[in-house]
């Protein structure tokens, strides 16, 4: 599926080098992490714990998008706790692989039913979840 783009707004560009005990860079030098395979006990992060950061990120920023749109303001101790999970189809590494997310919103002080539009006008606009739409299961939660 081709998109068309009219406007490029932005490019990270990364490098990993290694293989379990693996780094990442970003060409800019802003990221400089340590790798690890989940549940290794490496010391490094993992791919799922890097999704959770960064698809939780944009979840923030698109909410705060979209409640701009509406010349509202996010409450400043807004939150996203995001769980990325790991899974597979058969066990003991054999079958397919696939992840599932789980995400708690915290808008607090902000009328429930306005932070419900914004969470769900958020989850049909953020590049994470359009990314993924379709092919992960999401669990998105008010607290």
């Amino acid at each position: 599926m081709s998109t068309q783009v009219k406007e490029l707004l932005y490019t990270g560009r990364t490098r990993t080098t290694g293989v379990l005990q693996a780094r990442a860079r970003s060409a800019d030098g802003r990221l400089d992490v340590e790798l690890s395979a989940p549940g290794s006990g490496g010391r490094g992060t993992n791919p799922e714990q890097m999704l959770a950061a960064g698809w939780s990120a944009c979840f923030v920023l698109s909410m705060n998008l979209i409640a701009q749109k509406r010349g509202l303001s996010l409450p400043e101790d807004t939150s996203v706790d995001a769980e990325v999970d790991l899974c597979n189809t058969e066990g003991n590494y054999d079958g397919r692989f696939f992840i599932r997310a789980r995400f708690t919103v915290g808008l607090p002080g902000m009328d429930q039913g306005v932070a419900r539009e914004i969470v769900d006008a958020a989850h049909d606009t953020c590049p994470y979840a359009e990314a993924t739409r379709g092919n992960v299961d999401v669990t998105i939660t008010l607290s």
